[in-house]
């Protein structure tokens, strides 16, 4: 008897399944207490519940359909574009998900995979599971529940899938030659896109609450960060599929892109920032910035490369943060943690970059030496292919048309039917009026729950004082 089916590598497999894991902690718990730690004291609870129901509400849409909208056979609906913009839905329950993984439209153009389709989806759920959880950082202090609840799933089924079969299921635009190593056009550009539209229409969080929007935990907000950081490793280290020397690459051009970046924006701080001084929360912007940038290039660039990417990145968003973020148009879009800049401005940055920094040196895949050869992917200043960069910025506008659009349809129908906002009533005193729970308490509700004398809401009128 073997556990083995001939097809698989224990190796490639485990890795794989260590690299979600790793992805999955960037999620839960990474930034639900990075997210819960930054934001206002009394919106921690209501933050951590929405990241880990997104989180869960992915997944059941991802097993159901979700996964072979996005790498599946293609629906034909069209020419051009739309005849491989989306895989028909389909489930992957039952018992045949134990066979050998494959992406129909990229079999036989890359090594066969060397695990299941089990493995496979769970990889691909994970990178899911944590784009929602992105752009909730935009809507923090106001979205109602109800709504979250209902639109992370559409918006998972219309706007991700799509974003995911054109770049990484074989569709048009892989077929075109954009690329996308491990997600700053599927998962950032669009979660910065739909973060910014759905602050837009959602409307602002209170004028006091912007105004007085104090972190409540930067040790908790650093662990998570940390989380974020080092859970990178498996989000870009996990990408070629296989546990080989390409995925060695993309970990260390990760981290040196991070470092580079993190030090640049602490150096912007210092010399052209507001106080001129360095502040924690901006080199949380700086590593996040780095993190992003890298993610669409890591295995294809070589690593002086990915150090141009972090001073680059990094410098882009700053400027966009401080500079464009104080424009009127970013002033009235209340982007509650400025997820356009860290992840939408940084994901684009890194995949325009990739267009002229990605060096054909640097092997994804090894041919056999004969009629295949490696599989690399140039630029334009190393591979003398300026078609890259061309294919990269129509693939980042389909990006942010579709999902602008996705997003807007989805609010504004929901709106119809139900408030996207939480009440004034409840912004007033956050998690308290909004799920009856608090993540510091202090001794009067405690001892008012405990002995059940009265009301939780007595107390109620009393945050808000607490907070200013």
């Amino acid at each position: 008897m073997s556990p083995y089916p001939d097809w698989l590598n224990p190796g490639d497999n485990a890795w794989q399944l260590v690299a979600a894991t790793l992805v999955g902690l960037m999620s839960i718990p990474g930034i639900a207490i990075l997210y819960g730690g930054i934001v206002q004291r009394k919106w921690a609870v209501n933050t951590i519940l929405m990241a880990f129901t997104g989180f869960s509400l992915v997944l059941v849409v991802w097993v159901l359909w979700g996964f072979n909208m996005g790498f599946g056979e293609p629906v034909k609906i069209g020419p051009g574009i739309l005849r491989a913009a989306i895989g028909h839905p389909h489930t992957i329950l039952g018992a045949n998900n134990q066979n050998q993984a494959v992406i129909p439209l990229l079999d036989g153009l890359m090594p066969k995979f060397r695990f299941s389709q089990t493995t496979l989806a769970y990889f691909q759920f994970v990178f899911a599971g944590i784009t929602p959880l992105l752009f909730l950082g935009s809507v923090i202090g106001r979205i109602s529940f109800k709504v979250w609840l209902i639109f992370v799933p559409l918006w998972t089924t219309l706007a991700y899938s799509v974003n995911a079969f054109l770049l990484w299921g074989g569709g048009w635009w892989s077929q075109m030659g954009a690329i996308d190593y491990s997600g700053g056009y599927v998962i950032h550009l669009a979660a910065g896109t739909t973060g910014f539209v759905a602050a837009a229409v959602i409307g602002p969080r209170l004028a006091r609450d912007r105004e007085r929007a104090v972190p409540n935990n930067l040790p908790m907000a650093a662990a998570g960060a940390g989380i974020l950081w080092l859970g990178w490793n498996g989000f870009n280290g996990g990408d070629p599929y296989f546990a080989g020397a390409d995925a060695s690459l993309a970990v260390l051009n990760t981290n040196l892109c991070t470092a580079v970046a993190l030090l640049t924006w602490v150096i912007w701080d210092m010399f052209a920032g507001p106080s001129r001084r360095p502040n924690f929360l901006g080199a949380i912007n700086g590593m996040i910035a780095g993190l992003v940038a890298i993610t669409p290039a890591a295995g294809f660039v070589n690593s002086f490369g990915a150090m141009v990417i972090g001073l680059v990145a990094s410098s882009l968003v700053w400027l966009s943060w401080n500079k464009l973020g104080r424009t009127r148009l970013f002033r009235k879009v209340d982007d509650t943690l400025g997820v356009v800049h860290t992840h939408g401005v940084a994901g684009l940055a890194g995949g325009l970059l990739v267009g002229v920094l990605a060096d054909p040196h640097m092997k994804v895949y090894l041919g056999n030496g004969a009629d295949v050869s490696d599989a690399t992917y140039g630029g334009w200043l190393y591979g003398h292919n300026p078609k890259l960069l061309l294919w990269q910025a129509g693939a980042a506008l389909t990006i942010i048309v579709w999902d602008a659009f996705i997003t807007f349809a989805i609010l504004k129908i929901l709106g119809l039917f139900m408030n996207l906002r939480l009440p004034d009533e409840v912004l007033e005193v956050g998690d308290v009026g909004a799920h009856e729970e608090e993540a510091y308490p202090d001794d009067t509700l405690v001892s008012s729950r405990a002995g059940l004398k009265q009301p939780v809401r007595q107390a109620e009128p009393e945050l808000p004082s607490k907070e200013s």
